[in-house]
């Protein structure tokens, strides 16, 4: 007989607490690989188990001791392989039944954010790492964020965790002389993690809400042990700033509403008071001299400041988004910049801004849109067809195709 919700639970518990348990068991076995491997052997386990005795009481301990056993396994299989039996007292050391007190779990975590960030890995093979060992994304997922093929990134995980074990990159918080080469490939790695949860290339939801609350999580993390660094305060300012504004991104039906739509009395004063003060603070420290993410953070400050769409300081938003651009070009900053161009001066405007970016399926749907605001239904037609080419989310394809049938009514 099977008992219902065991694996409704045990997702949750993965997503919830795979992360931790992953972290901390990579400090007992000392391999990210082994680690990874017996975290997965647990919940294979659990998934034939839990069905048929139900849901433990304390679901994530009984996947940890689970891992610590599987991994003792994974162990002495390779100490045999290699010739040799590994030392009793430290496997035994893994049987210890008792669970690691909390603040070591936020430890374990930390340490493992700055493995993923070793200045000896590429700057993709990082956030594919953290993408993976932190949030648990899919290889199919990570390569979709990433823009590469799910086979290429599976290999691409493989040979990231080699070089670790290869290169004995240790696990651990490095020293303060250290922390500069680190510093901005984990603020880079949160803020790629926390991009992948708010806005998501594929799937059934507007957003990923675990995903952008472990993303927030590690931020504060990261703040918490570097409370003086200006660049850990900026990017928990902007995801603070950014995710204020989840309550009103998503309709009854589960669809997207577009910024000019949202009710602004649901967004989270809270979260864009403490955002605020944290990219005030950061940006006192620079004397003015902005980083990307504090750019990023004053654009959206900017749009919480404004009482409605209408009172947009788009001047001010253009403005950010050039300084942003100069000091991180990226398409995407380009395309948010022809956006605001638009919303400001007018569509011929954002049209002309647009010109130059390198097309992209958000590219095709905002160039139809401000084809539409032109009258020129029929190249909006076209425009939103080509935007359908690369599997945008479900809610997003349906916003889409509704446009699409509006703008082929009034041709």
């Amino acid at each position: 007989m099977l008992v219902a919700g065991a694996h409704d639970e045990l997702a949750d518990t993965v997503r919830i607490e795979g992360a931790r348990i992953l972290a901390t068991l990579v400090r007992t076995v000392g391999s990210l690989q082994a680690a990874e491997d017996a975290v997965q052997e647990a919940i294979v386990a659990a998934l034939r188990t839990w069905p048929r005795t139900g849901v433990p009481a304390e679901p994530r301990a009984w996947l940890t001791v689970a891992a610590r056993n599987k991994a003792i396994d994974i162990l002495r299989r390779e100490s045999r392989r290699a010739g040799k039996e590994r030392d009793a007292r430290e496997l035994m050391g893994l049987r210890t039944p008792d669970l690691p007190p909390e603040s070591i779990v936020r430890d374990d975590q930390l340490r493992l954010i700055f493995t993923c960030c070793h200045p000896t890995l590429s700057p993709d093979a990082r956030v594919a790492l953290a993408l993976r060992t932190l949030c648990g994304l899919s290889p199919a997922r990570i390569a979709a964020v990433l823009l590469t093929t799910e086979p290429a990134m599976a290999k691409r995980l493989t040979r990231t965790r080699q070089k670790i074990a290869a290169a004995r990159i240790p696990y651990r918080v490095p020293s303060d002389e250290e922390l500069p080469r680190r510093l901005a490939a984990v603020c880079g790695v949160i803020h790629a993690l926390y991009t992948a949860g708010h806005a998501p290339l594929d799937g059934e939801a507007v957003l990923d809400v675990d995903v952008c609350a472990e993303a927030l999580r590690l931020a504060r993390l990261l703040h918490d042990l570097l409370p003086g660094e200006t660049m850990p305060a900026a990017v928990l300012a902007l995801l603070l700033l950014t995710d204020a504004r989840r309550p009103a991104r998503v309709d009854d039906a589960g669809d997207a509403v577009r910024l000019a739509d949202q009710d602004r009395s649901r967004w989270d004063a809270a979260a864009i008071a403490e955002g605020r003060a944290l990219l005030d603070a950061s940006l006192r420290r620079t004397g003015g001299l902005a980083d990307p993410y504090q750019l990023q953070a004053a654009i959206a400050a900017e749009h919480a400041r404004a009482t409605s769409y209408a009172e947009t300081d788009w001047a001010q938003i253009v403005r950010l988004y050039d300084l942003l651009l100069s000091v991180a070009p990226s398409p995407a900053a380009a395309l948010s910049r022809a956006v605001a161009i638009a919303e400001g001066t007018g569509a011929a405007a954002g049209l002309t801004a647009i010109e130059d970016i390198r097309p992209s399926p958000r590219w095709h749907a905002v160039r139809a849109e401000l084809l539409a605001r032109e009258g020129r239904y029929t190249e909006a037609v076209d425009a939103i067809t080509a935007s359908l080419i690369g599997a945008p989310t479900a809610p997003e394809r349906r916003y889409r195709e509704r446009r699409r049938a509006l703008w082929a009514s009034r041709r």
